[in-house]
């Protein structure tokens, strides 16, 4: 037999959980935690009911009593707290409580003036092993109370309970004494205790995963000298009128050299003009590729500057993530496993047909270089991790695996449990669940193609009354750069004020392509 038979008790339908601990509820520092359970055994026997709860790496849990809940019907609740940001293991445990089920009936009893000298002895067996108990392990008594007294005033109990030669009443009313019933809650009999399991995760983020408010800008388009390319020492001069507005993060879409091999014009064109700058997510050319900067746009130490002038302003840099490369890309001669090849021996170019995108290679994530492939783009986000940046937008995840982004947003939270990391997915609704359970901290959401009070109250319903309310932090987005809805397009600044405001205030985080 794998089970021990005599553990009694029963416990289901813990919530909140996701798929019995297969993905992590979401909560940020500070955030009291409500754990409901419905705990069970056979016969009349009381039970103890704890919830147990610790931060991923400790090996010792802190443990919370539950309560009956309200409603009864054998539900029980419960509490806990998370403190700084990273990842938490939660539980229920349960046991049949003889002490207070003797206590129960002991009462009974004496209600119903039955003889109560065997009862009383039965009692003073049960507190004498709590004597024992206190005596062989550390307890959190607190109020000065040490295992060592709490042994002593057990042992007086008990001899108490048993002696023959004091009255039933003055036993009674010595077993039933609430010092000597919080003495024996404090040192339980849990030998045949049942522990929920699998234990439960929660991700707990800093508090700007949940309240956010982004400002999207290209910094090549901040210069004052419309005949100038724009810099990061342009976007420094910003930061004021940004800030005043009331943001907290400043997104840059990809900041990286442009490829120029099938370089993009105006309106996705094949034409381009010996000036037009190309397209920001062909990333990769002479000058390097995720981890270098466009030449034009300053050096390291001006990303530097800028990363800091930001946050002397209350502003936090988002960069984008873009997993793809331009022909030019060096990748794409050092690694050309990394890519899918046609026929005709050239790289597959990016489609969605009827859409060909000739300046971006999508990586092939089927490739046998697999291992390496997804080790260096760990690699990218830790090198802007490196230099100071924590918040990144993530271009397109829903066209990379699952089992990717479950791999590195992991492997890098686990270490930096700060980051904070929005989905850029407009795709099918479970697609986009998916990707916030395997770890993404906020997501885009059909908010702009939202727009009548019915769709409202629909979609708002959906997100923070069901169950992905749990995991999933919409962030609402009125308009992007190749977003813009016909209500904008039809509606001028009224229209564009009057879906901030509903963006600012319907969700929690919020964002907008600010030079629309």
């Amino acid at each position: 037999m794998s089970q021990d038979g005599r553990q009694r008790v029963v416990i289901e339908a813990i919530t909140p959980q996701l798929e019995r601990g297969r993905f992590a509820i979401k909560r940020v520092a500070g955030d009291r935690i409500r754990v409901e359970a419905d705990v069970f055994s056979d016969g009349h026997d009381e039970l103890s009911v704890r919830l147990l709860w610790r931060a991923e790496e400790a090996t010792r849990a802190t443990a919370e009593p539950m309560q009956p809940h309200q409603h009864g019907n054998d539900r029980w609740a419960g509490s806990f707290t998370v403190g700084r940001p990273g990842r938490y293991l939660y539980t229920v445990e349960g046991w049949v409580d003889r002490f207070r089920s003797w206590a129960r009936d002991l009462r009974r009893r004496v209600e119903a003036g039955q003889d109560l000298a065997v009862d009383l002895q039965i009692g003073a067996e049960l507190v004498a092993a709590a004597e024992a108990r206190a005596g062989g392990r550390t307890a959190a008594a607190g109020g000065g109370a040490t295992p060592e007294r709490d042994a002593a005033m057990l042992a007086e109990a008990a001899a108490s309970l048993a002696d023959p030669s004091t009255s039933q009443e003055e036993r009674t009313r010595a077993a039933l004494d609430p010092i000597l019933i919080e003495l024996m809650e404090r040192y339980p009999d849990r030998a045949h205790a049942t522990v929920a399991e699998p234990e439960l995760p929660v991700v707990v983020d800093r508090e700007r995963a949940r309240f956010s408010a982004w400002y999207e800008l290209f910094p090549r388009s901040t210069s004052p000298d419309p005949e100038r390319h724009g810099t990061f020492r342009d976007v420094i001069a910003r930061l004021p009128h940004v800030a005043d507005m009331g943001f907290d993060i400043l997104y840059l879409p990809p900041i990286h050299p442009i490829g120029r091999a099938f370089r993009k014009g105006p309106n996705n064109s094949l034409t381009p003009g010996p000036r037009d700058p190309g397209v920001p997510w062909a990333i990769g050319g002479e000058a390097g590729g995720h981890t270098a900067l466009h030449p034009e746009l300053g050096t390291m130490e001006d990303f530097r500057a800028l990363v800091a002038a930001a946050a002397d302003h209350g502003l936090e840099l988002a960069l984008d993530i873009a997993f793809q490369a331009s022909p030019d890309h060096p990748w794409a001669a050092e690694h050309p496993e990394w890519f899918r090849s046609r026929p005709d021996g050239t790289i597959q170019y990016a489609e969605n047909p009827p859409k060909k995108y000739q300046d971006i290679y999508p990586f092939d994530f089927e490739s046998d270089g697999w291992r390496e492939l997804w080790e260096a783009l760990h690699s990218v986000m830790a090198f802007w991790i490196d230099e100071g940046v924590r918040v990144f937008r993530v271009d397109n995840p829903h066209t990379k695996p699952f089992g990717f982004w479950e791999w590195v947003i992991g492997r890098l939270k686990a270490d930096h449990p700060e980051l904070i990391f929005l989905a850029e997915a407009f795709t099918r609704p479970k697609v986009m669940y998916r990707l916030a359970k395997l770890g993404f901290t906020q997501s885009y959401t059909y908010f702009t193609w939202r727009t009548t009070k019915e769709e409202f109250t629909e979609y708002l319903t959906e997100l923070t009354a069901t169950e992905v309310s749990e995991f999933f932090r919409p962030n609402f987005w009125p308009n992007t750069p190749d977003i813009l809805h016909e209500t904008l397009q039809l509606g001028g600044r009224p229209m564009f004020e009057a879906r901030v405001v509903l963006a600012a205030t319907l969700a929690a985080n919020y964002g907008i392509y600010g030079p629309a």
